[in-house]
C-alpha cells in the first residue's frame, strides 16, 4: 500500500529522494527503471495510457512509496486510488530540469536500438515513449517551449488540487529537514543522498541495454 507518492517529473531529483525514502524506511520505492524488475506490470502502464481503467494496489504490491515516471504521468488517479498517501511534488530550475531530461532519459528513448538489445529493455522503453514522451509531452518533446509549458503546467495542477496539508514541495537541495518534517521521522545523521549525475545515467543505460541490471536513474 502506497504510503508516499512523488508526483515531480523524472530528472527533478528522484533518484535521491527514493535513496532518501528507503533510507527513512518507506522502501521499496517505485521509480521508471524498477518496471525492470517487475515487467508484468508493463501491460498496466500501457493500458494507463490508452485512458484504460487501473489496478493500482496490484501495480503498487510490495511498495510502500513511489518516484519519477511512469507514476508521475498519472498522478491524478495514483493519488486518488490511495486518498492517505502523503505527496511529494520535486521541483528543479525548468532550464536546468530541460537540458538534464534532454540530454539522458528522451536521448537514451529515442536513440536506435541495436540488434541484440535486451528484449525486456526494448518493451520497457516503449511503454517510457507511450506514456512519457507521447504521452505526457505529446511527441513534442523536443520542442522546449511546449515541454517547459507542460513541466509547468503539471506542477501548478499538483500544488492546485492536492490538499495543502498532504503536499510537500520540494526541492533535494533543502535536505532532510522539511522532508522529515513532513514524514514526521528523526532527521538521520548523515548527509542527504545525492545521485545519479549524467555519465552515470549513460553508463547504467548501456548496462540495462545489453541486459545487466542497474540502479534506478533520476
Amino acid at each position: 500500500m502506497l504510503e508516499i507518492f512523488g508526483a515531480g517529473f523524472g530528472r527533478t531529483g528522484t533518484l535521491s529522494l527514493r535513496t532518501a525514502l528507503e533510507r527513512l524506511g518507506f522502501g521499496r520505492c517505485h521509480h521508471m527503471l524498477h518496471v525492470f524488475d517487475d515487467p508484468e506490470t508493463v501491460p498496466a502502464w500501457q493500458a494507463a495510457a490508452r485512458g484504460e481503467p487501473v489496478d493500482w494496489t496490484q501495480v503498487y504490491k510490495g511498495y510502500r512509496s513511489s518516484v519519477d515516471w511512469p507514476g508521475a504521468a498519472f498522478w491524478r488517479e495514483i493519488t486518488a486510488a490511495f486518498p492517505e498517501a502523503k505527496v511529494i511534488l520535486t521541483e528543479r530550475d525548468p532550464e536546468a530540469w530541460y537540458a538534464s531530461a534532454e540530454s539522458t532519459i528522451h536521448a537514451a528513448a529515442v536513440a536506435p536500438l541495436p540488434d541484440d538489445a535486451d528484449p525486456l529493455f526494448a518493451q520497457v522503453r516503449q511503454m517510457a515513449l507511450d506514456v512519457v514522451w507521447d504521452g505526457v509531452f505529446d511527441g513534442r518533446f523536443t520542442d522546449k517551449r511546449h515541454a517547459l509549458e507542460v513541466f509547468e503546467a503539471h506542477n501548478a495542477a499538483v500544488k492546485r488540487e492536492i490538499d495543502p496539508d498532504r503536499l510537500l514541495v520540494f526541492e533535494v537541495a533543502q535536505g532532510w529537514e522539511p522532508l522529515c518534517a513532513f514524514l514526521g521521522v528523526p532527521v538521520p545523521d548523515e548527509p542527504f543522498p545525492r545521485s545519479n549525475d549524467r555519465t552515470a545515467f549513460a553508463e547504467q543505460i548501456a548496462r540495462r541495454r545489453a541486459g545487466g541490471t542497474v540502479e534506478p536513474a533520476g
